[in-house]
């Protein structure tokens, strides 16, 4: 399921048009989580994502006065951020600034489903990981994709449908984690409830 794209008023957009740098600044600040979290989960890299990040607003800026409001400004902006990302996973120089080590840290979480999900989306190809994201989670149709890709949608079904495979096949063979005897639970400290993990994507 899309998750909800921020909002921002238009007097901001407008003064944005003009040149504001405070206004670019609200733009940066509104927008910047989302984009950092959509480019980190297509290219696992922190300093991957950070790039795209910073080279997304740069494109946005330089073009804020391009945007007509047809559309959400949020969706223009994510646009701009899957191009960006898009055209670092066709690059062999960002390919080869993946360190192994950053994407078994990428998979780390404190919820064992979630956990197994994560590295089984790492161990997908770049093409196929950015595929499963933009149809499963951010609600792009194959249309869409293809046109973003630049290719056919045959091509993003078949990507989609190989992952699914493989994510079917990886999750079901993940061993179980290893119990642990049990130990007398302790007393929780005041204020002490952890943070729900974040749902896990589905794959049908």
């Amino acid at each position: 399921m899309p998750r909800p794209i921020p909002q921002i008023d238009l007097e901001v957009v407008e003064r944005a048009k003009r040149g504001d740098p405070d206004a670019h600044a609200v733009l940066y600040e509104t927008f910047a989580p989302m984009i950092y979290t959509l480019a980190r989960r297509m290219l696992v890299s922190a300093a991957l994502a950070e790039d795209a990040l910073q080279e997304t607003f740069v494109e946005v800026i330089r073009n804020i006065s391009k945007y007509r409001g047809d559309g959400a400004l949020g969706h223009w902006i994510k646009r701009v951020a899957i191009n960006r990302c898009l055209a670092h996973l066709r690059s062999p120089w960002s390919s080869r600034r993946v360190d192994s080590k950053e994407l078994e840290r990428a998979v780390t979480s404190s919820c064992d489903e979630q956990i197994a999900l994560e590295r089984a989306l790492a161990e997908l190809s770049a093409t196929a990981r950015a595929v499963v994201w933009l149809h499963d989670v951010e609600g792009f149709t194959h249309a869409e994709i293809a046109t973003l890709a630049g290719r056919s949608q045959s091509f993003s079904k078949s990507q989609l449908a190989r992952a699914h495979e493989r994510l079917r096949a990886s999750l079901d063979s993940d061993p179980e984690p290893e119990r642990q005897p049990e130990r007398q639970q302790e007393p929780e400290p005041p204020g002490g409830d952890l943070a729900p993990c974040e749902p896990a994507l589905k794959i049908c």
